[in-house]
């Protein structure tokens, strides 16, 4: 994926001592996140997974694309709430602690996504101390799959055991629960179904339209109204082919579809690394290009204590080479030979590796690197701490603060 010219000028007037940095289009995101908004039925709601980059300049340029942020913690509560004021906030996740639900319902969250029974008693016992405040759910439900249809995603949260959400016969419960005193503060809205991520769209529309249908077969045989279905986020990023998008276009024309076989139902889908990872750039400077046993190394600026994501997802980061033609040094300047080269951090651990014998052309010591798809599960995610090098610069291009 090759760099904008706003993002390339920026990286190429940044000094060595100012990388590693991430660079970010903001004005690319906006318009990915209209394009994607565009292309949704009317009844289909996107939230933002603030997990995926919670910067707030991001969190601030999907606002106006996107009807609320999904957040997974107390603290991600919090802070988008001030990064993005007044916006509709819905909370998953499987651990929320007393504190963080007490503090969500003081900040009035817009939705819960409760994953267990214990979940809709420490709400209830959290309303106890706001006598005016009413919370709407959906109840997370870890819906069983055709057998190997998840087995080969990225991640699977449910089509088997996991910690999230709730089995079939447990949501029965809680509908019991909530049919009795519960029910009088804490109303339920509909169903939450996370099931996998790294799915395309026509494998997300047929777990689409199985959350669905079991849904409403759910709520025909306890009398009670349906109105809204999250079938979560998930949507496919490949690494790989950075030019293989995710087809939103046959995604919102597959809802359309279903919606029309379920009139008054709200869809609502919840991507993340789908909306932000093209936006972002993890720009830095070759240190070195040395020969081990007849293959290149190039060592870089900074590596997967900033940037975790290739480690962890055993991926090689798609990458640009920023040229620099100056070498100020009275020795020679490495490069180097094989036409491929292993890209690799700082860290003392050979794992860090940021792209394996990856081909380049006489990629030398000075040159810069621009790791492409780097605007989701990249920094938030890394060990930052690691061997205490320092700590990129952030830069948010095309609107919005800088810092």
């Amino acid at each position: 994926m090759t760099a904008t010219p706003l993002v390339r000028d920026h990286v190429s007037a940044l000094t060595p001592d100012e990388l590693p940095a991430y660079v970010y289009d903001l004005a690319l995101l906006r318009g990915h996140a209209a394009a994607v908004r565009a292309a949704l039925p009317d009844r289909v709601e996107l939230y933002y997974a603030a997990k995926a980059n919670p910067e707030p300049a991001v969190l601030a340029a999907l606002r106006d694309a996107v009807d609320g942020y999904e957040v997974s913690s107390g603290g991600e509560s919090e802070h988008v709430r001030a990064a993005v004021p007044g916006a509709a906030l819905a909370f998953g996740g499987p651990g929320k602690t007393p504190a963080e639900i007490a503090a969500a319902v003081r900040l009035g969250v817009h939705r819960w996504h409760v994953e267990s029974e214990q979940e809709l008693y420490r709400l209830a016992d959290a309303l106890a101390g706001a006598p005016d405040a009413v919370v709407d759910v959906l109840l997370r439900v870890n819906l069983p799959v055709a057998p190997g249809a998840l087995d080969s995603v990225a991640l699977a949260m449910g089509g088997r055991p996991t910690p999230f959400g709730l089995d079939p016969e447990r949501a029965e419960e809680c509908l019991a629960l909530l049919a009795g005193p519960l029910g009088r503060r804490i109303r339920l809205r509909g169903v939450h179904a996370h099931l996998a991520s790294g799915l395309d769209a026509p494998a997300q529309l047929v777990l689409a339209e199985q959350v669905v249908a079991w849904s409403v077969r759910l709520a025909r045989r306890h009398g009670i109204a349906l109105d809204e279905v999250n079938v979560g986020g998930g949507m496919a990023v490949d690494y790989a082919d950075p030019a293989a998008r995710f087809d939103w276009g046959a995604f919102g024309t597959g809802l359309e579809k279903l919606l029309g076989r379920h009139p008054g139902l709200t869809l609502r889908i919840e991507p993340g690394r789908a909306l932000t990872a093209y936006c972002g750039w993890y720009a830095t400077e070759v240190l070195d290009v040395k020969q081990s046993h007849g293959e290149d190394f190039a060592v870089v600026r900074g590596g997967t204590h900033h940037l975790r994501t290739p480690a962890t997802r055993g991926h090689d980061q798609p990458f640009d080479v920023l040229p620099v033609a100056g070498w100020e040094h009275p020795w020679p300047r490495p490069a180097t030979t094989t036409g491929r080269a292993t890209l690799a951090g700082q860290l003392c651990t050979p794992k860090d590796v940021l792209a394996h014998r990856a081909p380049v052309d006489g990629l030398r010591a000075g040159d810069r690197v621009l790791f492409a798809m780097a605007g989701a599960y990249a920094w938030n995610i890394s060990h930052h701490e690691f061997l205490m090098h320092p700590r990129p610069g952030f830069h948010f291009l095309g609107g919005g603060p800088a810092a």
